[in-house]
């Protein structure tokens, strides 16, 4: 019996880091890390490369690479509906 209460609570561990990290994968933190992190290296890296206004250019692919990352769950839904309708 006590094997089995160690498994709900080994079980019930992992549903709570598993839901912390959903957690922070979904969060607005860690999107507007990204955002700024990705503009930051686009921005360096052009600035090396000697790109006139590196820290204008790299406006454009940190947004690009923001948008795609919100889209995701959007087409995340539309491929698991046709996964789930070609696997009945």
């Amino acid at each position: 019996m006590e094997n089995l209460e160690q498994k709900i609570q080994q079980i019930e561990e992992r549903n709570k880091k598993v839901e912390a990290d959903k957690a922070w994968e979904t969060s607005w933190t860690r999107r507007l890390l990204l955002a700024v992190f990705t503009y930051l290296a686009i921005g360096v890296y052009l600035w090396v490369i000697e790109i006139q206004r590196p820290w204008l250019n790299a406006i454009v692919p940190a947004v690009a690479f923001k948008l795609s990352t919100l889209t995701m769950p959007f087409f995340k839904k539309i491929w698991l509906k046709r996964k789930k309708q070609n696997d009945n």
